[in-house]
């Protein structure tokens, strides 16, 4: 694999190094999981859309810069090494975008893609139901068709930002007959649509950052429909690809962890050195995020040849979820009780950051489908092996 950059690819990478050394907001944003810090970061992600780095590898027409994946990995290194502000609307930006290019119709992606790339209109997520966690397949939410309309009956919950959204893609079934995966369609919902109610869930940190979401009578359009009615697992499981298989994470996100990981313990070190297992697992955790973004490279190479993301995206979701857990619970280790301390005490110094990452990285092994799921995936799609 060939790793030296082109000119034009230096170049635009100098570009945005420039562009974010002057922007990034010096003061930090307050939590995207309260509505004040919500409506920084949707500004936020207008000033990206203004400077045309906001998505950077959509096409020009649909609000982006028309870059290839290499460009976008790269434009992933220099935003976190800049610290800049975590992205808000990857529910949409980053999973229903591609959904929509690949499966949208030409009036659909008009529609919402350049408003998604400004974040005019915020995404919500509606997979998970109270019986259908990983097992998607088990969803029971209804759309039943009434000439040019959907009317919804259900719930959705774990539905992450969705006290603040605008809209919500999911699955819901479409044919009352059918089971498991088929009879499902995937469809686009305005959250404030009559019959829409939504009420929040606190996450670990106290922060409203989940809802779960009820479907009362909710009239949908059909045009509001991506994909093929009863198509739905289908289109969502592309969606999945596309989450665990490389756009959620991007490894810049992870290679800055892993450098914030090692300053920590350089900063840390006497006392750090008292457990020799713990300067491993901060080398072990470096070429880790190193080894994730030599993965990302190849992969990017393998799909810009014509290839497709498949059942390794459920290897590649282990290994970031996993990855940033370890990540973390170093941090935690080298801090010691220090790193229990919230941000408001005296004695925080930068040990509430690695807190409330520790308390997120809790949740990666769970969502975008839990691994012990993934494992099972790899075992008999991968592997070949018998499901008992």
């Amino acid at each position: 694999m060939d790793l030296a950059y082109t000119p034009k690819q230096r170049a635009f990478r100098a570009e945005v190094r420039a562009w974010l050394a002057d922007n990034v907001p010096r003061t930090p944003l307050a939590s995207y999981d309260t509505r004040e810090g919500f409506e920084q970061h949707r500004e936020w992600e207008r000033h990206l859309f203004d400077a045309r780095l906001s998505m950077v590898m959509w096409p020009e027409a649909l609000g982006g810069r028309g870059c290839d994946l290499i460009e976008w990995l790269i434009f992933e290194e220099e935003y976190y090494a800049s610290g800049a502000p975590l992205r808000v609307n990857q529910n949409g930006q980053l999973l229903l975008g591609p959904t929509l290019m690949e499966f949208g119709t030409e009036a659909q992606k008009q529609r919402f893609l350049p408003r998604m790339a400004s974040s005019e209109d915020m995404w919500a997520q509606g997979w998970s139901e109270p019986n259908a966690g990983s097992d998607m397949a088990a969803i029971t939410s209804k759309a039943i068709r009434e000439g040019d309309h959907y009317v919804l009956n259900g719930q959705k919950t774990w539905s992450t930002r969705a006290i603040y959204a605008d809209w919500l893609f999911g699955l819901f079934r479409s044919d009352p007959a059918s089971s498991r995966h088929h009879g499902l369609s995937f469809l686009t919902v305005p959250l404030d649509a009559p019959g829409v109610t939504i009420r929040p869930i606190r996450a670990l940190n106290g922060k409203e950052a989940f809802a779960e979401i009820f479907f009362d009578d909710v009239r949908v359009p059909v045009e509001n429909r991506i994909g093929d009615e009863g198509q739905g697992w289908h289109v969502a499981m592309a969606t999945a690809g596309f989450e665990r298989g490389l756009l959620l994470r991007s490894p810049g996100r992870f290679q800055h962890t892993a450098r914030r990981l090692v300053a920590l313990y350089q900063a840390h070190r006497e006392s750090a050195d008292r457990d020799p297992t713990i300067r491993d697992a901060v080398c072990e955790s470096w070429m880790g995020a190193e080894a994730y973004a030599l993965s990302a490279y190849h992969t990017v190479g393998r799909v810009a040849k014509g290839a497709r993301i498949g059942d390794e995206a459920s290897t590649n979701k282990i290994v970031w979820s996993e990855l940033d857990l370890k990540m973390h619970e170093t941090a935690m280790r080298i801090l010691g009780a220090r790193a229990e301390l919230v941000a408001e005490a005296p004695e925080a110094e930068d040990g509430a950051s690695w807190l409330e990452g520790f308390l997120f990285a809790q949740a990666g092994p769970i969502y975008a489908g839990t691994n012990e799921i993934q494992r099972n995936i790899i075992a008999e799609r991968m592997l070949g092996l018998p499901k008992s």
